[in-house]
């Protein structure tokens, strides 16, 4: 593994030849053979770490009382997986305890899912520590919504946290994986700014497919964001953006900008294997990965992932 900074505690140094990683892996293997639509929401789950506040892990914390935690805000009620981060840290507890951040798991998990899901890998470089604030509002102000434009999620959420127009558009690719709820797009079926019409960027052929799947004010409904394709990782994803066939206002208006529309239409061209967005989501996770990060002697390790020591 490769630590984030050169000073860092060197948190799987314990681990000798990469134990750290295995027992990552081995775990995720299974849990992916046995319940695949897991693997996307552990993918987001790190997106929505590292948005608040950096990747410290504080999107795992529970509640206390009179103060809720980023997992009862809005955008993250939506979020899977927090007993497989348990099940993951418990096994790495017990090969070598008080070693493995909870920050660094998610980032290991992240990895994994996608290698697990036939995309790319990547070097994950440790060392973060787990943080001790989780504050409801903090997800709320920092993670960008679904029906944003794509220009002002970038100059909003993106830019102040050292990522591009590029980082936005591969990270966004991600969406290959997993599934929404009606909840988060319904208002491009039934009442797009306003209008009571459908979002007119959407394919029209389209409408009816999803409206037949999510009726006005559906909550529960989840839709494969990647249709046919929503357990593999690759570029099918951009091909839907390219048609007008993407579920979210902040992927469908990629289309709107030059240089992001040109990246779309690239990948959704791309009929082999897809090297150059492969090589891209690595580097942008990586680097979105080192956001914020504690070191050091900042923060701590937790015993448990949802609890503060």
């Amino acid at each position: 593994m490769v630590s984030i900074i050169s000073i860092a505690l060197n948190s799987l140094s314990l681990l000798e030849e990469g134990e750290g990683e295995f027992i990552v892996r081995d775990e995720m293997a299974k849990i992916i053979s046995r319940v695949p639509s897991l693997a996307g929401p552990l993918l987001r789950m790190h997106f929505h770490d590292c948005f608040v506040n950096g990747c410290d892990g504080s999107v795992l914390l529970n509640s206390t009382p009179g103060s809720p935690s980023e997992k009862e805000s809005i955008p993250n009620l939506s979020l899977r997986g927090f007993g497989t981060i348990d099940r993951v840290k418990a096994k790495l507890e017990q090969a070598c305890p008080g070693v493995v951040s909870c920050a660094d798991i998610i980032a290991l998990v992240a990895r994994d899912v996608v290698l697990l899901t036939k995309g790319p890998y990547w070097d994950v470089p440790t060392g973060r520590r787990d943080g001790a604030r989780s504050v409801k509002d903090d997800a709320l102000n920092n993670l960008p919504p679904p029906f944003f434009d794509a220009t002002r999620n970038l100059y909003q959420f993106f830019i102040p946290k050292g990522l591009d127009a590029k980082d936005q558009v591969v990270l966004l690719g991600g969406h290959t994986l997993g599934t929404s709820h009606c909840s988060s797009f319904s208002s491009r079926l039934y009442n797009f700014s306003g209008t009571m019409m459908p979002d007119p960027t959407l394919d029209k052929y389209y409408v009816p497919r999803l409206k037949s799947k999510c009726k006005p004010d559906d909550k529960t409904t989840l839709v494969e964001m990647d249709p046919g394709s929503f357990r593999t990782f690759d570029t099918s994803y951009y091909r839907h953006i390219a048609k007008g066939r993407s579920l979210f206002t902040s992927d469908e208006t990629l289309m709107l900008d030059p240089f992001t529309r040109d990246y779309v239409l690239r990948q959704a061209g791309v009929a082999g294997y897809p090297a150059e967005f492969f090589a891209d989501f690595a580097a942008s996770m990586v680097k979105m990965g080192n956001m914020q990060v504690l070191t050091g002697w900042q923060g701590e390790i937790r015993r448990h992932c949802a609890f503060v020591n």
